[in-house]
C-alpha cells in the first residue's frame, strides 16, 4: 500500500533535503567512489587549483539536479514517474559526494552560491512537473545530455595524470547519459529549440559564475 503523505509532510521532507543536499550529507547509494582506491597524482599547484574549480563546478550542478529532480517528482502525475526520479536522484547523490570529496581533496571549497542554485532549479523542476509528465521526463533526458557534454569539457581539461578526478567525472558522464535514455524511453518528449537554448545560456551562467564564486 503506498503510504500518503501531507501537504506539511511533503514541505518537511522537501526542507530535509534541501539542507541535507546544500549544508549536510546526502543519503547514498550503495556504490563507492570510482576515485577512492586510485594513488592521489602529482599536479601543478595551477592543475590542483584549476581541477578543483572544475570540480566545483561540478558539484553545484549535482545540487542543482536534485533541486530539479525533487521539484519534479513532487509535481509529478504518475507513481512511475515519481519512483523513476526518486533513484535517479539518489544516483545524482553520490555524484553530490564524490565531487565535494574531491575539491576538498584538491585542496578547493564548495561555491557560496548553492542555496541560489538549489532554489532556482527546484522552481524549474516543479515547473517542468507541472507541464506534464512527458514535458517533465523530456526536461530530465535534455538537462543530462547537457551535461554528458559538459562533463566531455571537463575531461578534455583534467591531465591524464589525475585518474581520481577522471574516474569520478567518467562514471558520472556514464549515468548521465543512462538517466536521459532512461526518461527518453519513458515517453519524454523532445523539447522545443527555445527551451533547450534557454537551458544552455542558464548553464553557461551557472559554470561561469561557480568557477570563482
Amino acid at each position: 500500500m503506498e503510504r500518503r503523505y501531507s501537504p506539511a509532510d511533503q514541505i518537511l521532507m522537501q526542507l530535509d533535503h534541501a539542507l541535507r543536499t546544500v549544508f549536510g550529507r546526502p543519503h547514498l547509494t550503495e556504490r563507492a567512489d570510482p576515485g577512492a582506491d586510485l594513488a592521489e597524482p602529482e599536479l601543478t599547484p595551477a592543475q590542483r587549483d584549476h581541477a578543483a574549480r572544475l570540480m566545483r563546478i561540478n558539484h553545484t550542478g549535482e545540487v542543482c539536479a536534485q533541486a530539479l529532480y525533487q521539484g519534479q517528482a513532487l509535481t509529478a502525475r504518475l507513481p512511475g514517474v515519481r519512483d523513476s526520479m526518486a533513484r535517479a536522484a539518489a544516483e545524482e547523490n553520490d555524484h553530490l559526494d564524490w565531487c565535494e570529496r574531491r575539491v576538498h581533496e584538491l585542496g578547493g571549497r564548495l561555491s557560496l552560491l548553492n542555496p541560489l542554485w538549489y532554489a532556482g532549479s527546484f522552481v524549474l523542476g516543479a515547473a517542468a512537473g507541472l507541464a506534464g509528465d512527458r514535458w517533465s521526463l523530456g526536461f530530465v533526458a535534455e538537462t543530462e545530455r547537457q551535461v554528458e557534454r559538459h562533463l566531455d569539457a571537463h575531461l578534455a581539461q583534467v591531465p591524464p595524470t589525475d585518474e581520481k578526478t577522471r574516474a569520478i567525472l567518467g562514471t558520472m558522464k556514464a549515468d548521465e547519459a543512462a538517466h536521459a535514455t532512461k526518461a527518453a524511453e519513458a515517453g519524454g518528449a523532445t523539447l522545443p529549440e527555445p527551451v533547450r537554448g534557454a537551458m544552455q545560456l542558464a548553464a553557461k551562467l551557472m559554470t561561469s559564475t561557480v568557477y570563482y564564486v
